[in-house]
């Protein structure tokens, strides 16, 4: 069986600590994956992922049109617009270059399957860093990005509101009972008629949208607005039987020809 090649972006991160220890100190590095939950998610499924991390995309995201062509769907997951319009060669030499937010809002127009997976870097994201409002990639999007830190922390956990029809493709098989959530991005959806809110948050957390799903040009796009991991996403919703089903689904639907 040929599988369906699908692109995510983002989802590392580095951290550097200080350890003080009396008088002396000392310090570390430490490299972070946070996609892991999808990555066993997909494993035996229709799709071949190519997981693309942060510092990897700002030189090796695809800088042509047939470099995307080669996916049927591209996640953009906890990764700033800056790291793809910033690569070296502007940023350390001041050398002109394709702008790849326009190419990714061009291919999808042309009939690629575009998705943004919501975390601290994404949307707006934390102190509104993740810059993804009033790009190429938020014109081909079914949400608008807030101008400020859009976080929504929700420690005690809430349960998403379930307002897609049952067999809708994304939503076949899971019900209506998901298992908590701890956080998402607020944004808005986009108020047009190829545009379809799936699942959002409950009334008494705002009820932003938390799943959106929509058509851009000859292309789909999709938004969800939690993550794919801890901390929004806790280990009981990554081990629901619902988890695989949901990211196989909006794949499924993401990929399909208009």
């Amino acid at each position: 069986m040929t599988k369906t090649k699908v692109l995510l972006v983002g989802e590392s991160w580095v951290s550097a600590a200080t350890h003080y220890k009396g008088f002396d100190q000392f310090s570390s590095v430490t490299f972070h994956l946070g996609a892991e939950p999808l990555v066993t998610a997909l494993r035996d499924s229709p799709f071949e992922l190519t997981y693309m991390t942060s510092h990897d995309a700002a030189e090796k995201f695809p800088f042509t049109s047939e470099g995307l062509a080669e996916y049927g769907a591209v996640i953009l997951s906890d990764v700033g617009a800056n790291t793809l319009l910033l690569p070296p060669a502007v940023w350390m030499q001041g050398k002109p270059m394709l702008n790849r937010l326009k190419l990714i809002r061009d291919w999808t127009q042309q009939g690629g399957g575009l998705m943004m997976i919501g975390g601290y870097l994404s949307f707006q994201g934390i102190d509104g860093r993740a810059r993804w409002r009033r790009t190429p990639v938020e014109d081909a999007l079914p949400v608008t990005c807030l101008p400020y830190d859009d976080r929504i922390e929700v420690p005690e956990g809430f349960v998403p509101e379930i307002v897609g029809a049952d067999d809708h493709p994304v939503l076949r098989g899971l019900g209506r009972d998901w298992p908590l959530l701890l956080g998402a991005n607020e944004v808005e959806a986009r108020t047009d008629p190829a545009v379809e809110l799936l699942a959002r948050l409950p009334a008494s957390e705002g009820g932003h949208p938390l799943l959106v799903i929509g058509r851009y040009g000859k292309g789909r796009t999709m938004a969800w607005m939690s993550d794919i991991g801890p901390h929004w996403v806790p280990d009981a919703f990554t081990k629901w039987e619902g988890f695989s089903k949901l990211w196989i689904n909006s794949l499924s639907w993401l990929t399909a020809s208009s």
